[in-house]
């Protein structure tokens, strides 16, 4: 079923390519010739956006079925845009959703611990995001580059990225993101006050108002976001015990369709529990964590578990940790 869906996707007649290179019409293009390029692409664009919106959509568990699909809608688009004839309106529209495709893809590649295919993605989702002229759109690659650079222990590189993104963006939801993950990174290098200041920006930004439509990328940013990264970045700065409150708090305002954020958040309290010298509560949360990321196919959040492992050596006999390490080994 999935390849039949395929192969109808990126049949050339959904873009039939014209004579020349693709681009914007040109304004010493005929009417007409303006008139037929949009009757051959809009309709294509629309079926697109709609088709991208309901498979970007679905939830963790459902998407890491339908990849195939997503790769094909972004060969797609790219396609169309390269080959495709098309006015202004038409562009920006195949622009902004190829820059939303190569930020999804991105991620899944990201997930599954595919790096250098990410960042080519993300990239590349920038360079739609400049053709559209949008600067939120161009700071979300920036903010995934980063985040990504981050979790590869680049925090130098991860807070030049967000720092370039926050002199870019304008809607407060996306600066509170960029402030939050920038928190993050200076967090990690123990920069104390300046991450504390991030923090209070992420807080203040997310609290604003704006006159402007939320942006697609950033809309799942949350009070449950805020609180639980705020609590992450205090405990790499030793605060265990707010950490562990914000950590907590943040769960439980957490939505139940956001699995695998659960995930990563579980990883979170357990480290919490395990600098509390808590080990039968850590190796509950790890243990969730490490079911719900086989259960919706999320690598990271399995690797993020790993790495807490070792720390449980210490208390191999406590309640829980056995289980959890033949878990982790099966």
């Amino acid at each position: 079923m999935r390849q039949v869906l395929i192969r109808a996707i990126v049949t050339p007649a959904m873009c039939p390519p014209q004579p020349g290179n693709g681009s914007l019409s040109r304004s010493a293009e005929s009417k007409n010739t303006s008139s037929r390029a949009r009757s051959a692409a809009s309709p294509s664009a629309t079926l697109l956006e709609d088709s991208s919106r309901q498979l970007n959509g679905l939830v963790t568990e459902q998407r890491q079925h339908v990849t195939a699909l997503l790769d094909a809608h972004l060969q797609t688009v790219t396609n169309c845009i390269a080959n495709g004839r098309y006015d202004r309106a038409t562009g920006l529209r195949l622009h902004k959703l190829a820059a939303s495709l190569a930020q999804t893809v991105a991620w899944h590649r990201f997930d599954h611990g595919h790096h250098a295919a990410a960042g080519k993605l993300w990239i590349a989702g920038l360079h739609s995001a400049h053709a559209t002229g949008d600067p939120d759109l161009g700071a979300a690659m920036l903010g995934d580059l980063a985040y990504q650079a981050a979790w590869r222990k680049d925090h130098t590189t991860a807070a030049d990225l967000l720092r370039h993104a926050l002199t870019r963006t304008e809607h407060p939801a996306a600066r509170s993101l960029l402030h939050l993950r920038l928190a993050r990174t200076l967090a990690a290098q123990g920069d104390k006050q300046p991450a504390l200041r991030e923090l209070k920006a992420a807080e203040h930004h997310l609290g604003a108002t704006s006159g402007r439509p939320l942006p697609a990328w950033c809309a799942w940013m949350s009070q449950a976001d805020l609180a639980v990264d705020s609590g992450q970045a205090l405990l790499d700065l030793g605060d265990t015990r707010q950490a562990h409150r914000l950590i907590s708090e943040g769960q439980a305002l957490l939505p139940t369709s956001r699995d695998k954020t659960r995930g990563v958040f579980l990883t979170y309290q357990a480290a919490s529990h395990l600098q509390l010298k808590e080990p039968e509560r850590a190796a509950q949360a790890a243990g969730e964590a490490l079911n719900l990321s086989r259960r919706i196919g999320a690598p990271r959040c399995e690797h993020l578990v790993r790495e807490l492992l070792p720390a449980f050596e210490p208390y191999r006999t406590a309640d829980g940790v056995p289980e959890l390490l033949a878990l982790a080994a099966a």
